[in-house]
Formats: C-alpha cells, sequence, structure tokens
C-alpha cells in the first residue's frame, strides 16, 4: 500500500499490476445451455458467466482497459495464512485471569461445554488453522489506472499478501 494525491486529498491505494487475461474458450447458450467466457492467466483459468449481448472471442485479451477511474469494483483473493493459532489470536477470547491460583492459563479457552452431551458440539470455536480464507470486498473505488504498465490504483486495502493472485471484477 502507499498513498497517492487526488484532488487536493491524500487518499490510500493498493497498487495492483493487472497482467492481461486471454480468453481461452466461449460457452454460448446455444451450444452450452448457459453463456459463460473462460479466461486464462499463464497455467490457471477461471470460467465466469457473461451477460446476454457481450461478446467475446478466444484469443482477446481483456486488461485494465476494462476498467475505468472512479468505478467500483469488487475484490476476491485469500487472506494471509497464520498457520495453527490459539484461541486469543484466531477467535478473541480474553484468556483467564492472571492470578486467584491460574497457572500457565492466561490464553486457555477455558470450559468446553458441559457433561450432558459427552463429545464437543460442533462448530465449537477452538485452536486451529487460522487465514487462509477467501474474502471478498465489494464496492473498492479504482482511484487511477496505468495502462501503460498495466497498473491498478485500488482505494484501500486488498485482501492477501504481497504477491498474492486476487480477482477483481465488476459488481
Amino acid at each position: 500500500m502507499t498513498q497517492i494525491w487526488k484532488d487536493g486529498k491524500i487518499v490510500p491505494v493498493t497498487i495492483v499490476k493487472a497482467s492481461p487475461n486471454k480468453v481461452s474458450l466461449v460457452r454460448t447458450t446455444e451450444r452450452d445451455g448457459y453463456s459463460a467466457v473462460q479466461v486464462q492467466l499463464g497455467n490457471s483459468k477461471k470460467e465466469f458467466s457473461i451477460n446476454e449481448g457481450e461478446t467475446f472471442e478466444v484469443g482477446q485479451e481483456i486488461g485494465v482497459s476494462a476498467f475505468t477511474e472512479g468505478e467500483d469494483v469488487a475484490i476476491s483473493g485469500l487472506s494471509k495464512g497464520r498457520g495453527f493459532q490459539g484461541v486469543v489470536k484466531r477467535h478473541g477470547f480474553h484468556g483467564g485471569p492472571k492470578s486467584h491460583g491460574q497457572k500457565n492459563r492466561y490464553r486457555a479457552p477455558g470450559s468446553i461445554g458441559s457433561t450432558a452431551p459427552q463429545r464437543v458440539v460442533p462448530g465449537r470455536r477452538m485452536a486451529g488453522n487460522f487465514g487462509t480464507e477467501r474474502n471478498t470486498r465489494k464496492n473498492v473505488k479504482i482511484v487511477q489506472i496505468d495502462a501503460e504498465n498495466n497498473y491498478l490504483m485500488l482505494k484501500g486495502a486488498v485482501p492477501g499478501g504481497p504477491g498474492t493472485l486476487v480477482e477483481i471484477y465488476k459488481d
């Protein structure tokens, strides 16, 4: 992230390199029963549904020219992975008191339920793998476009760490 001057104000932006995607397959309602387009970036392929009236050709490149400044887009990506974490970091538990007979129990979850079911009920918030989840931010404004270098400057933060793959699409 960085910040730029826009209309006399400082705007926090995330600079995203939006490499051009190539259309590798076009699905039509007559042939396949639905309208979609498959785009490819390197070895990864993703299929998106399209509206009636939109036309794409195999081999066509879709780049930053598909967006305009001031437009709202949605961004999806994987959040940063944090590995195996306890309940304090993963779920925001407060932990136990630091006195009154407690020893090495400051970050423990405490009781996990009654004795009646004699099992851990599904959905119980406990320690485990944290992060690496798909997140979507909607209504993210495009502040500036650098079509020459394929850069998009998006207002605010974007899900994922540096160098990760994100999807940017119109709402």
